[in-house]
């Protein structure tokens, strides 16, 4: 028998209704302009931020049912499906089954987006998906570099803003204002 040459063919494009269809990977894919791009396995860092920023905002919002944050939600809308390291959806915006419980698919931007670098991530996939939602209607993301220890805020419709000091006040969309950090607090959950 013999060997037959292996041969490699481009990706095809996909649609995003194929893309949905497909079992979920680990750590989780994301649809972009009809490519599936996975995401890169969270770190320590990365996960330490995450889990202390999910407890801190929902300490915050969830009680008075402003708003409420998710991990690694998807979120398919605009033509897109992506998985933001934190998505923080107003309480009157979260999508509810016929029950009233939480809906498993959200089809919508979220109002408020955090990717979180990972060591070799490329910040400009980040910031093209905060970019993404902030066209479809998110009032604000942030990027979170952990390595740089910074925070770039993205504001629709406004210049970026670079936070750097550990001082800071790190801006928060209208609706979480019962919600207050610095730089200092968030990169704090590091040494914990």
């Amino acid at each position: 028998m013999a060997n037959k040459a292996m041969v490699t063919t481009p990706a095809k494009s996909i649609t995003l209704k194929e893309f949905l269809a497909l079992p979920e990977t680990k750590p989780a894919s994301e649809y972009i302009d009809g490519k599936i791009i996975q995401k890169p396995m969270p770190k320590g860092k990365h996960s330490t931020i995450q889990g202390e920023l999910i407890i801190a905002l929902n300490s915050a919002l969830k009680p008075q049912k402003i708003a409420r944050a998710f991990p690694e939600l998807r979120c398919t809308f605009g033509g897109r499906s992506t998985v933001p390291d934190v998505t923080v959806f107003t309480w009157e915006r979260i999508p509810r089954d016929d029950n009233g419980e939480i809906a498993d698919s959200f089809q919508a931007a979220p109002d408020w987006t955090i990717e979180i670098l990972s060591p070799n991530q490329s910040q400009t996939r980040g910031t093209r998906n905060i970019l993404h939602c902030l066209d479809h209607g998110t009032e604000l993301g942030w990027l979170i570099d952990p390595q740089e220890q910074s925070v770039l805020v993205y504001f629709r419709a406004q210049q970026p803003a670079f936070f750097e000091d550990a001082n800071d006040i790190l801006p928060v969309p209208d609706f979480a204002k019962a919600f207050q950090l610095t730089l200092g607090e968030l990169f704090g959950w590091l040494l914990e």
